[in-house]
Protein backbone atom coordinates (compact mmCIF):
# COMPACT_ATOMS: atom_id res chain seq x y z
CA UNK A 1 0.00 0.00 0.00
CA UNK A 2 1.36 3.38 -0.93
CA UNK A 3 0.10 6.76 0.15
CA UNK A 4 1.32 9.94 -1.50
CA UNK A 5 0.62 13.05 0.52
CA UNK A 6 0.59 16.40 -1.23
CA UNK A 7 -0.99 18.24 1.66
CA UNK A 8 0.91 21.07 3.13
CA UNK A 9 2.12 20.12 6.59
CA UNK A 10 4.03 23.29 7.23
CA UNK A 11 6.49 25.39 5.41
CA UNK A 12 8.82 22.58 4.33
CA UNK A 13 11.17 22.99 1.41
CA UNK A 14 14.50 21.77 0.10
CA UNK A 15 17.08 22.91 -2.42
CA UNK A 16 17.06 20.76 -5.53
CA UNK A 17 20.26 19.91 -7.44
CA UNK A 18 19.51 22.69 -9.93
CA UNK A 19 19.42 25.23 -7.09
CA UNK A 20 15.68 25.88 -6.99
CA UNK A 21 13.64 25.65 -3.84
CA UNK A 22 11.05 22.83 -3.93
CA UNK A 23 8.30 21.48 -1.69
CA UNK A 24 8.82 17.81 -0.64
CA UNK A 25 6.32 15.04 -1.36
CA UNK A 26 5.98 12.34 1.31
CA UNK A 27 5.66 8.73 0.13
CA UNK A 28 4.55 6.18 2.73
CA UNK A 29 4.74 2.46 2.05
CA UNK A 30 3.37 -0.08 4.56
CA UNK A 31 4.18 -3.58 3.36
CA UNK A 32 4.43 -5.15 6.81
CA UNK A 33 1.24 -3.48 7.98
CA UNK A 34 -0.80 -5.50 5.48
CA UNK A 35 1.00 -8.69 6.46
CA UNK A 36 0.30 -8.04 10.14
CA UNK A 37 -3.36 -7.33 9.38
CA UNK A 38 -3.61 -10.59 7.42
CA UNK A 39 -2.03 -12.57 10.28
CA UNK A 40 -4.50 -10.95 12.68
CA UNK A 41 -7.42 -11.93 10.45
CA UNK A 42 -6.15 -15.52 10.15
CA UNK A 43 -5.55 -15.81 13.89
CA UNK A 44 -9.04 -14.57 14.64
CA UNK A 45 -10.62 -16.76 11.97
CA UNK A 46 -8.92 -20.00 13.05
CA UNK A 47 -9.01 -19.19 16.80
CA UNK A 48 -5.55 -20.69 17.20
CA UNK A 49 -6.53 -23.95 15.49
CA UNK A 50 -4.32 -23.47 12.44
CA UNK A 51 -4.83 -25.68 9.40
CA UNK A 52 -2.16 -28.33 9.00
CA UNK A 53 -0.26 -26.58 6.20
CA UNK A 54 0.09 -23.38 8.26
CA UNK A 55 0.38 -24.81 11.75
CA UNK A 56 3.56 -24.23 13.78
CA UNK A 57 2.70 -27.42 15.72
CA UNK A 58 1.67 -30.12 13.29
CA UNK A 59 2.32 -33.48 15.03
CA UNK A 60 3.15 -34.66 18.57
CA UNK A 61 4.36 -38.22 19.14
CA UNK A 62 3.41 -39.60 22.55
CA UNK A 63 4.92 -42.89 23.74
CA UNK A 64 2.74 -44.82 26.21
CA UNK A 65 5.77 -45.81 28.33
CA UNK A 66 9.42 -44.76 28.56
CA UNK A 67 10.50 -48.03 26.90
CA UNK A 68 8.94 -46.75 23.63
CA UNK A 69 10.77 -43.40 23.63
CA UNK A 70 13.25 -44.71 21.05
CA UNK A 71 10.46 -45.67 18.64
CA UNK A 72 8.86 -42.23 19.12
CA UNK A 73 12.20 -40.60 18.33
CA UNK A 74 12.58 -42.70 15.17
CA UNK A 75 9.14 -41.58 14.00
CA UNK A 76 10.05 -37.95 14.69
CA UNK A 77 13.25 -38.25 12.64
CA UNK A 78 11.50 -39.92 9.68
CA UNK A 79 8.70 -37.36 9.48
CA UNK A 80 11.06 -34.46 10.09
CA UNK A 81 12.91 -35.52 6.93
CA UNK A 82 9.60 -34.99 5.08
CA UNK A 83 9.50 -31.37 6.39
CA UNK A 84 6.72 -32.04 8.87
CA UNK A 85 6.88 -30.05 12.10
CA UNK A 86 6.92 -32.83 14.68
CA UNK A 87 7.77 -33.10 18.37
CA UNK A 88 7.93 -35.92 20.89
CA UNK A 89 6.81 -35.83 24.51
CA UNK A 90 9.44 -37.91 26.30
CA UNK A 91 8.57 -36.64 29.80
CA UNK A 92 8.56 -39.77 31.96
CA UNK A 93 6.88 -37.87 34.80
CA UNK A 94 3.58 -37.45 32.95
CA UNK A 95 0.88 -40.03 32.39
CA UNK A 96 -0.30 -40.87 28.89
CA UNK A 97 -3.54 -38.94 29.40
CA UNK A 98 -1.62 -35.88 30.59
CA UNK A 99 0.70 -36.01 27.55
CA UNK A 100 -2.25 -36.25 25.16
CA UNK A 101 -4.06 -33.43 26.97
CA UNK A 102 -0.94 -31.21 26.84
CA UNK A 103 -0.66 -31.81 23.09
CA UNK A 104 -4.34 -30.94 22.62
CA UNK A 105 -3.98 -27.73 24.63
CA UNK A 106 -0.88 -26.81 22.61
CA UNK A 107 -3.09 -27.19 19.49
CA UNK A 108 -1.07 -29.88 17.71
CA UNK A 109 -3.08 -30.93 14.66
CA UNK A 110 -2.34 -34.64 15.15
CA UNK A 111 -1.21 -36.72 18.12
CA UNK A 112 0.49 -40.03 17.40
CA UNK A 113 0.28 -42.46 20.31
CA UNK A 114 2.81 -45.30 20.14
CA UNK A 115 3.22 -48.40 22.26
CA UNK A 116 4.22 -52.05 21.92
CA UNK A 117 1.56 -52.94 19.35
CA UNK A 118 2.47 -49.95 17.17
CA UNK A 119 6.20 -50.60 17.48
CA UNK A 120 5.85 -54.27 16.47
CA UNK A 121 3.67 -53.44 13.46
CA UNK A 122 5.47 -50.22 12.41
CA UNK A 123 2.36 -48.10 12.86
CA UNK A 124 1.10 -45.10 14.80
CA UNK A 125 -2.28 -44.56 16.45
CA UNK A 126 -3.60 -41.24 15.17
CA UNK A 127 -5.90 -38.82 16.96
CA UNK A 128 -6.68 -35.15 16.42
CA UNK A 129 -6.54 -32.20 18.79
CA UNK A 130 -10.34 -32.52 19.07
CA UNK A 131 -9.85 -36.03 20.52
CA UNK A 132 -11.16 -37.84 17.45
CA UNK A 133 -9.39 -41.21 17.22
CA UNK A 134 -8.65 -42.20 13.62
CA UNK A 135 -6.97 -45.52 14.45
CA UNK A 136 -3.74 -47.14 13.33
CA UNK A 137 -1.86 -46.19 10.18
CA UNK A 138 1.44 -47.38 8.84
CA UNK A 139 4.13 -44.74 8.92
CA UNK A 140 4.25 -44.68 5.11
CA UNK A 141 0.47 -44.19 4.80
CA UNK A 142 0.26 -41.39 7.34
CA UNK A 143 3.33 -39.66 5.90
CA UNK A 144 1.77 -39.74 2.45
CA UNK A 145 -1.50 -38.28 3.79
CA UNK A 146 0.27 -35.51 5.71
CA UNK A 147 2.58 -34.51 2.88
CA UNK A 148 -0.29 -34.34 0.35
Amino acid sequence: RRVVSTQSTGNLSYNSPDGTERRPVIIHRAVLGSLERMMGILTENFAGKWPFWLSPRQVMVVPVMPMFNQYATEIREKLHQQHIVIDTDLDDGCTLNKKVRNAQLAQYNFIFVVGEKEKNSGTVNVRTRDNVVHGEFTLEDITEKLVK
